[in-house]
């Protein structure tokens, strides 16, 4: 069903086309949201403050984008906000760790967990403009463009961050491959 259709029905009340919008996008903002906070608990509950400020604004939401950049502004906002109220949220990040991978094989998993955290150390040490643009690219597979729109700046801005932010990682990841 078109975004149009599901935001029509959305705003009759239909809480259908909320679970609809929901479970379309829930794994790419949730996705996103972990790789700038490094906590899935914190991830989880920036989704959800995402999605219950969108299902209360929806009679009155006006789309001027696609709903997913809509919802990717939204969560990018979120991450945002919580870095400004918590200025050392990124020492706690590091002392609770990243969410624990699921793995068939223990070998797998825990060499998976090792590259996990190893990742999210070195993304944490990045500085938030070239992280977000980092995340944003690889994780939320946005462009170049979309990303400066969110940033409000220029697009070679942002292709300079993108650049720098991978040439850090791979300075602090040796052996490890980014694209």
């Amino acid at each position: 069903m078109s975004e149009r259709r599901l935001i029509q029905r959305l705003r009759r009340g239909d809480t259908d086309a909320l679970r609809e919008i929901y479970v379309a996008h829930k794994d790419q903002l949730l996705t996103l949201a972990f790789s700038l906070v490094h906590d899935m608990n914190t991830a989880e509950d920036i989704l959800h403050d995402v999605f219950v400020s969108f299902a209360g604004a929806a009679s009155e939401l006006k789309l001027r984008t696609s709903l997913r950049r809509y919802l990717t502004t939204s969560v990018l906002n979120r991450v945002r906000d919580r870095f400004r109220r918590r200025k050392t949220q990124a020492e706690r990040e590091e002392a609770n760790g990243p969410a624990e991978p699921t793995c068939t094989m223990p070998e797998d998993a825990a060499v998976l967990a090792e590259e996990t955290q190893r990742l999210t150390v070195a993304l944490a040490q990045l500085p938030v403009e070239q992280r977000e643009v980092v995340t944003l690219r690889l994780n939320a597979g946005l462009r170049f463009k979309e990303i400066a729109r969110l940033q409000e700046t220029s697009v070679p801005t942002v292709q300079a961050r993108y650049r720098y932010g991978i040439e850090k990682l791979r300075a602090m990841l040796p052996g490890g491959s980014l694209e």
